[in-house]
């Protein structure tokens, strides 16, 4: 029985299309056997499809709703596009390599995301990502270029000189907002693969393509499934021509909004400014002890002098005291006027007389009203002719639905970056409060996955990192960026980052260290690591030629199907993202007869590439009951060892010889 050798190639598009639909309608699929391999696959029969759409099947006509742009085919389809590239692991620019579960990937997203389909298929919880606005400024990139002419795109701009491919986008090219879209869909059509069905994804972005990204997120999420358009007010700095423009927005969709509707989890957020709201109320109750009436007045005055942008304003309504705390005085009328209703007059504590009754009726049925009575729920005024009010207290009412319009001050990130460097650092970072609030809404404390694949200076990372020191948490963050160099004029290039992703690090580096320290012992379980990757052209060599393609003295060098100079940490990680195990997860290593073998979430997967492998090696493998292994093709210099490595599984493992055959393979 031959072993199987790997493809170490990303994920198809398409597949993994086949596949979700095979999941839906096996009976439109048939089994063909597969021309090259011999193996049987599950085609899609279109003649079945169409009859068990029924009259849902469309055949497409002249006119019909949808978005459309030139190129829009074209991204579709290098958004299925596999790629042969792989990701290489970085450990001496890591930080707690062995130990933590954020990544950091240095690449071009799109193919980064390809990658990453197998490992981290609906494992992603939250998307943020702040994409180029194109302003006629910014770089987009771009996905279609040939590798061969990279002289001629080197000298237009369309690369840089590591063939990383993107350009600015001059509002002058005629197909200015259509770059623009295709460059986006291909990304969010990958994406939304990566989203667990609870997923949800925010994107930052400003008037320019606003609308042609509600459009798209449409075409790529289902209409359905959009959530809002958030606004994000950010200053009163002037802006515009005609009109002061100081907000951005941010689009929020979810993957599916069955699941999200009903789900257990609310998008409930704490309210802003509560921390100074106590603190004041503290120093009042020390000053007046129990003079509810005396604390209220001042309680009153601190409210009064808060500016209205100030975050503890919007909590100014619960300005009443008593020795419960701060409430707020609501509506305690019924809504309508059923029969159900009760209308019966309340006893003022003071006057002794009833009091008025609201005219549809209290919101309570009699002996709950009567209970809210003896628990001092119910505020009844000065004298019997108000109407007695509901008590709702700060302490109880400290969550509420996020609002679609917020003020943030988009300096204040600049500042508290400046600070973290040193100097400045990076133009218009995203503010990692607002980002923590977003990750906040959407995720608990566990182990949540947060992707940005425009991480730029790496505020996600920063937000996720803080919020789980806030909260004890364990979410994980994912970094996608592509090395853009710095100007070699700015601060940054002068302090040494010569691309923006040695800025993201450092930041990331930073960032951890400070929150630790302020945290001080709580913290100090909070994984502030990260794992570096650098998105490359695959280690494996292309050992697939035609005769014609070689002469006899190319015979030889073709042996090996490895690229000479790839470490094993590359096998390893390359093996994990064509199996789809996670990047992120534990890794040992362990010595037998001087071969170095590799152990994966104990036993998840377990490789060794060392050459001539023996008996003990395979048995100390075996003896890990693994999910997966893996070999070099070239670890078995003994044939017969090699041709006896399934009989050794089976006597091992008590494996079938079907389980051998779909567990170990090769590369």
């Amino acid at each position: 029985m031959e072993l199987k050798k790997m493809e170490l190639t990303s994920a198809s598009g398409s597949e993994l299309n086949l596949e979700a639909l095979y999941q839906i309608m096996p009976s439109a699929f048939t089994e063909v056997r597969d021309d090259k391999t011999g193996e049987i696959a599950h085609k899609i029969n279109f003649n079945t499809f169409r009859e068990l759409l029924g009259d849902n099947a469309y055949e497409g006509a002249d006119e019909e709703y949808g978005f459309k742009w030139v190129g829009k085919n074209a991204a579709r389809r290098e958004a299925a596009r596999p790629i042969n590239k792989t990701l290489r692991p970085c450990p001496e620019e890591s930080v707690d390599w062995e130990n933590t579960q954020n990544l950091y990937i240095e690449g071009d997203n799109l193919e980064v995301l390809k990658l990453l389909q197998k490992s981290y298929l609906g494992k992603v919880k939250m998307i943020y990502i702040d994409p180029p606005y194109n302003t006629g400024n910014d770089f987009v990139y771009v996905d279609n270029f040939d590798r061969s002419n990279f002289e001629e795109n080197l000298a237009n701009g369309n690369v840089d000189e590591f063939n990383n491919c993107y350009r600015k986008n001059s509002d002058s090219n005629a197909r200015f907002h259509s770059d623009w879209c295709s460059m986006i869909y291909e990304r969010l059509l990958v994406s939304r693969s990566l989203l667990s069905e609870d997923g949800v994804i925010f994107i930052s972005i400003d008037d320019n393509e606003v609308e042609n990204l509600r459009k798209l997120c449409d075409d790529v999420f289902g209409e359905h499934n959009f959530v809002a358009q958030m606004i994000w007010q950010q200053g009163k700095k002037s802006s515009g021509n005609l009109m002061n423009v100081n907000h951005e927005y941010v689009i929020v969709y979810v993957k599916n909004r069955l699941i999200s509707d009903t789900s257990e989890s609310s998008w409930k957020q704490k309210k802003e400014g509560l921390d100074k709201i106590y603190n004041q109320y503290e120093t009042l109750k020390r000053m007046y002890g129990s003079n509810c009436a005396k604390i209220q007045t001042e309680i009153r005055k601190f409210f009064a002098s808060l500016p209205e942008n100030d975050p503890a304003y919007n909590s100014k309504h619960y300005n009443f005291v008593d020795e419960k705390g701060l409430f707020f005085a609501d509506n305690s009328c019924a809504p309508d006027k059923p029969e159900s209703r009760c209308h019966k007059p309340l006893i003022h504590p003071i006057t002794k007389k009833e009091t008025a009754v609201p005219s549809l009726g209290w919101r309570w049925k009699e002996e709950t009203l009567e209970k809210m009575v003896a628990e001092d729920r119910i505020y009844f005024g000065t004298d019997e002719k108000q109407v007695p009010k509901v008590k709702k207290y700060l302490k109880e009412m400290e969550y509420e639905l996020p609002s679609t319009v917020f003020y943030k001050d988009g300096r204040g990130a600049s500042k508290r970056l400046e600070v973290l460097f040193g100097r400045k650092i990076f133009d218009f970072p995203k503010d990692e409060n607002v980002i923590k609030t977003f990750v906040n809404m959407v995720t608990s404390n566990d182990n949540s996955i947060v992707l940005d694949f425009f991480s730029g200076s790496a505020t996600t990372a920063h937000a996720v990192m803080q919020l789980n020191a806030d909260d004890g948490g364990v979410r994980k963050f994912i970094m996608v960026q592509l090395p853009e160099k710095t100007d070699e004029k700015s601060e940054a290039y002068k302090a040494g980052y010569k691309n923006i992703c040695e800025i993201g690090k450092e930041r990331i580096r930073r960032a951890g260290k400070k929150i630790k320290e302020e945290a001080g012992l709580e913290a100090q379980n909070l994984d502030t690591g990260f794992r570096v990757f650098k998105c490359e052209d695959s280690f494996m060599n292309n050992v697939y030629f035609s005769p014609n393609d070689l002469s006899q003295a190319d015979l030889f060098s073709h042996i090996n199907n490895i690229k000479d100079g790839t470490s094993d940490l590359s096998k390893l990680f390359g093996c994990m993202l064509d199996w789809g195990v996670q990047l992120s997860l534990p890794l040992s290593n362990f010595e037998v007869s001087g071969k170095t073998i590799y152990n994966v979430n104990d036993g998840d997967l377990v490789a060794c590439f060392a050459e001539d492998i023996n008996k003990e090696v395979i048995a100390a493998i075996a003896e890990l009951s693994p999910l997966r292994v893996v070999f070099c093709d070239s670890c078995f210099s003994d044939a017969p060892l090699k041709m006896n490595l399934f009989e050794l599984f089976k006597q091992k493992c008590g494996w079938s010889e079907e389980v051998v055959k779909n567990r170990v393979h090769v590369i």
